[in-house]
């Protein structure tokens, strides 16, 4: 497995680790605001699995816009799969033609490389699962660990 690889495949686990954590809490938890980010988990796990697809679209030369489909858990999960998919596979054939860095024209007309936005859009959602974990630790949710590429390694048993 590569560094890319070791990426995509933690990026994928932690947010479905959270999707699934999510999964067993009542909507009024899900719905609830808080003072950071996207205010409610429900809005940050929307954001965030649009936002995969998004900048999918972008690098792709197709319009950004889509609509957002079925919020509930289930629907967050399969937009998650199913964007996600989606990402790996634009990012793995992005690094075997050696394109990282050509550049596409991003929805503020700013010129991007695929190079940098494929890790930005890692890192955008491992800012927003701090949202997340912040949000779930205030709702009193017992966690096992921050979720980084370490404790996915031990937890899926790669190492």
């Amino acid at each position: 497995m590569d560094l890319l690889d070791r990426m995509l495949k933690h990026d994928r686990w932690a947010t479905a680790e959270f999707i699934a954590i999510c999964r067993e809490m009542p909507d009024e938890q899900l719905d609830h605001e808080f003072d950071i980010g996207h205010k409610t988990i429900r809005e940050t796990l929307d954001h965030m699995t649009y936002v995969v697809g998004f900048w999918c679209r972008l690098m792709e030369g197709e319009p950004h816009a889509a609509p957002r489909d079925d919020l509930s858990l289930d629907g967050l999960a399969e937009r998650h799969e199913r964007n996600y998919d989606r990402f790996e596979q634009l990012a793995r054939r992005l690094v075997d033609e050696d394109r990282l860095d050509e550049t596409f024209v991003d929805h503020y007309d700013i010129v991007q490389s695929f190079g940098a936005t494929i890790p930005q859009v890692c890192y955008h959602n491992a800012i927003h699962r701090s949202d997340l974990r912040h949000i779930l630790v205030r709702l009193g949710v017992e966690l096992r660990g921050d979720y980084d590429p370490q404790e996915w390694e031990h937890f899926t048993g790669i190492l």
